[in-house]
């Protein structure tokens, strides 16, 4: 009498492999297939004052062109990621975006005349050949790093998925975000608002090249003001330069501090992961609680910078 395929299973010692008294065992095909449990990820300790356990750090891709018009500047690219490697030795489990305006800008092409989501798929890719000299500039220097991009470009990257990129972060490597959102008509910094809150972030810090959110251009106007602290609708109602208004809705709707520094002085993102007051921070609340307050709250917390 023949199975439903004509053809019994072969018998060892007129036993079928691997049953008892040629039986096989209930749920034996799903506990071969079911892997053994990963050892828990022991994080690194936190150095003492610091004051974010993990941060998503946004760099423009023009701050890797230092003094040249544009491309990447060596020099430039080896003093971020010493600084960056000095803040990951602090226990600090971090992040980037990287923007690729050193070497295409989708919405400067698309005001020439081309086509948008071409121009912004163009945009993607430049993002992904910074994301690869940092990464290459990183683990020069012993770093562990690892890529994630948005675009499926496998030879180069890993995809992104956003429980792998949390279980690299707990594994203490540096996670870089490629090709933004992987989606056209959306900026950079979208993509690292969205990514902050995906893997669930302290902060997302805006690394810049003034010291923080002026009320106007502090390299045209020596009497400009630099906000200290602002909410996000004074960032939405002024029409402040810090991120675009999606991202800034983003991290409203969210409640996801946003911290915009001066990154060119070296130094400085040690000194804001360890708790001091540099930049501006935007957050739900302009001031801190003060049970002694009973004034009117100002427009923002504004403090003159030049001409002192």
């Amino acid at each position: 009498m023949g199975t439903e395929s004509g053809k019994r299973k072969p018998r060892v010692g007129g036993k079928r492999p691997g049953s008892v008294d040629g039986v096989l065992p209930v749920g034996v095909g799903l506990a071969a297939a079911v892997a053994p449990a990963a050892p828990p990820v022991t994080r690194p300790p936190l150095a003492p004052g610091v004051k974010y356990r993990r941060i998503l750090l946004k760099l423009s891709g023009e701050a890797l062109m230092g003094g040249k018009g544009g491309g990447i500047d060596p020099v430039v690219l080896a003093q971020i990621a010493d600084e960056l490697i000095d803040v990951h030795s602090l226990g600090v489990e971090m992040a980037l975006v990287i923007g690729g305006g050193n070497i295409f800008r989708g919405v400067a092409a698309s005001t020439a005349g081309m086509d948008r989501a071409s121009a912004d798929y163009m945009g993607m890719l430049a993002t992904l050949i910074n994301a690869l000299a940092l990464q290459d500039a990183l683990e020069s220097r012993g770093a562990k790093t690892r890529v994630l991009s948005a675009l499926e470009v496998q030879k180069v990257a890993e995809p992104y998925i956003r429980r792998r990129a949390i279980r690299h972060l707990e594994k203490g490597r540096l996670v870089i975000f490629g090709a933004g959102t992987g989606n056209p008509f959306f900026t950079t910094d979208t993509a690292a608002s969205l990514r902050a809150m995906e893997i669930g972030a302290d902060i997302v810090m805006k690394a810049t090249r003034v010291d923080g959110v002026y009320d106007k251009d502090p390299h045209k106007f020596p009497d400009a003001r630099l906000f200290r602290r602002l909410s996000y609708l004074d960032v939405l109602n002024r029409k402040l330069a810090v991120m675009d208004s999606t991202a800034i809705s983003l991290c409203h709707d969210n409640k996801l501090p946003i911290l915009v520094f001066n990154m060119t002085k070296p130094g400085n993102v040690r000194r804001v992961v360890l708790g001091e007051p540099l930049g501006t921070l935007v957050v739900e609340d302009r001031r801190e609680p003060r049970s002694s307050y009973t004034g009117t709250l100002p427009v923002a917390e504004e403090e003159r910078t030049h001409g002192k």
